[in-house]
């Protein structure tokens, strides 16, 4: 499945980390399978299909709308294989680079001590952060936080894996109230995660928008002053920057848009000041990040 930047196998990310979107995956595979049939049946036995019409249209109708049907299945079968290559894309590869890409968004981490991943899910991200902590001879930790525990035990499964088990720490709990002090942590991250908070609440309600404005008041809270936020989501990165914008924080950067899991994604990254001052914040668009 060729190399990564650091010539990884794929086989061997695939398996430590699995495949988490699988349910989504079958079901795309399985319509793709499915519509790929129906439009082979259409072009074998066209002329049969049109036979069968001819009753129910006008005379000729019945080719044009057996050969449109016949189109929009194949057409259909190529879309769904499409979004399936691109759902098994952004689960793990996509993943693993934009891990890279954010841990690389950090300066010095031999001078990180206390880091946060937040929703750490099977620790892509956090592993990469507790790879760049070694790989620096840093004494600092990571802590991964997840609201299942069941989540967190594979999380410290993979870390063992990937050989950074003593740089990671894995916590239960719950992201809108997190259980860490003010001014804790020297570098919070996040993968693809701030977007499903309030979900329960329909992802376009005012109620689940409050959550997640809550989440990064609370990312806020736990970083210390200079400390670097690098959050990388779906769907949501306009009112996420309005809110570090409202929170007061500085260089405020937004990378390019990267499609993942069919939608659109930015990495967000804001530090706290050391001392907070009134006034907007300028937001830049910093392509390497």
């Amino acid at each position: 499945m060729g190399k990564t930047a650091g010539n990884r196998d794929w086989a061997q990310i695939y398996a430590i980390y699995g495949i988490e979107q699988w349910q989504t995956l079958v079901f795309l595979l399985f319509h793709a399978f499915f519509f790929s049939l129906l439009s082979l049946l259409f072009l074998i036995y066209f002329d049969q299909i049109c036979l069968f019409l001819d009753p129910f249209f006008l005379s000729g109708a019945a080719r044009l709308a057996a050969g449109f049907t016949g189109a929009v299945t194949a057409l259909s079968a190529v879309c769904l294989l499409f979004a399936a290559a691109n759902f098994l894309y952004s689960d793990v590869p996509l993943q693993y680079e934009m891990a890279q890409r954010m841990v690389g968004s950090v300066g010095d981490w031999s001078s990180v001590k206390t880091a946060l991943d937040l929703g750490c899910g099977r620790g892509i991200l956090l592993n990469a952060v507790a790879t760049q902590l070694k790989k620096t001879g840093s004494s600092g930790r990571v802590v991964g936080l997840d609201r299942s525990k069941c989540t967190t035990l594979s999380t410290l499964r993979t870390a063992k894996l990937e050989g950074v088990q003593e740089y990671v720490t894995c916590r239960e709990g719950d992201v809108r109230t997190l259980p860490f002090g003010d001014n804790y942590f020297d570098v919070v991250v996040s993968s693809v995660f701030v977007h499903t908070v309030g979900k329960e609440h329909g992802q376009k309600t005012v109620e689940a928008a409050a959550e997640r404005m809550r989440v990064l008041g609370e990312i806020v809270r736990v970083v210390k002053p200079g400390g670097l936020c690098v959050v990388w989501d779906l769907l949501h990165v306009p009112e996420y920057v309005r809110r570090v914008q409202e929170l007061k924080m500085e260089d405020i950067r937004v990378s390019e848009r990267v499609t993942a899991f069919m939608a659109a994604s930015h990495i967000v990254s804001f530090r706290k000041p050391s001392e907070l001052v009134a006034g907007p914040r300028e937001v830049r668009l910093d392509w390497r990040c």
